[in-house]
């Protein structure tokens, strides 16, 4: 827990936790990201703005594959649910690689905070999820082959989504998802609710960042996961990493951690773009194509 904050414990947190503050040229990475997509968008066959929900927040852009029965990737952007410069058409890039090895891909919005709340987000997340199992094969991908991944507070809500009983959200399978890739991601957010640059807009309550946090939620698959963080982000991101690791390990979960060679916490989601880099490579054998 973290309370009674003295002015140089806040400096440090705010370093450990705000990127925008280590990381020169933070806005250039999201740009030149940005850039990739709009030619991948332009290039792929794709299709974009789909509603899952009733709000403006709630579309999402699919990438198919080009066979059918292809295995499932969800990629939820980042941003600490609150950015509206990160949105699904920041990472479209990413969908390159993995149509390529087979998979249809998935990229969805989301309503921001300080609209709604993490529990909202998370809720919608939940609705992406049964949206694909229920809708994907129109898109040739296959709902008992579902692959979630996330970056950041992506990786936050990624993690909320191996922490859901899927047999409580409609009947579904327990077992829905067949793997996770949280990338730098936020495990335990009470931390977040002591910075005002965030709390402003979160509004997180001790009640509510508690019950988002997945570090401490019983995870609900059995598949596998790959828990990844940049080599030179901050300590406790990668503590996030590391522990949350340990936690699926504990639940008997097979993990992969992997720390990102020389990445900060932008450029690890450019490596997503390149179909020959490892970590690409581990999603894609995630996967099993």
């Amino acid at each position: 827990m973290v309370k009674n904050l003295k002015e140089k414990d806040l400096s440090d947190l705010n370093l450990q936790y705000l990127p925008r503050l280590t990381v020169k040229n933070s806005d250039r990475y999201l740009e030149q990201s940005q850039k990739r997509s709009a030619k991948t968008r332009n290039r792929l066959d794709c299709l974009l703005d789909v509603s899952y929900g009733s709000s403006i927040g709630q579309s999402l852009d699919i990438f198919p594959a080009k066979k059918k029965n292809a295995p499932v990737h969800i990629f939820i952007h980042g941003g600490y649910w609150r950015a509206t410069e990160i949105q699904k058409n920041t990472y479209s890039h990413i969908a390159a690689p993995l149509t390529m090895a087979g998979a249809t891909v998935v990229i969805p919005n989301y309503d921001l905070c300080p609209e709604v709340t993490i529990t909202t987000i998370v809720s919608q997340m939940r609705r992406v999820v049964k949206w694909v199992y229920k809708n994907v094969h129109t898109y040739k991908g296959d709902n008992k082959k579902i692959f979630v991944s996330g970056h950041s507070a992506g990786g936050h809500l990624t993690a909320m989504m191996a922490a859901t009983d899927w047999s409580q959200e409609g009947r579904l399978s327990k077992n829905l998802l067949k793997g996770i890739a949280p990338l730098s991601g936020l495990f335990d957010i009470e931390p977040h609710r002591h910075l005002p640059l965030l709390q402003s807009d979160l509004k997180l309550t001790a009640s509510e960042a508690k019950a988002m946090s997945p570090m401490y939620l019983t995870p609900n698959f059995t598949g596998t996961s790959i828990i990844a963080v940049g080599e030179t982000e901050p300590d406790l991101f990668h503590w996030q990493s590391l522990a949350y690791a340990a936690h699926l390990s504990k639940h008997r979960i097979k993990t992969t951690y992997i720390s990102t060679p020389n990445d900060n916490h932008f450029s690890i989601t450019d490596r997503l773009g390149n179909s020959r880099d490892p970590l690409t490579q581990a999603l894609i054998r995630q996967m099993g194509l």
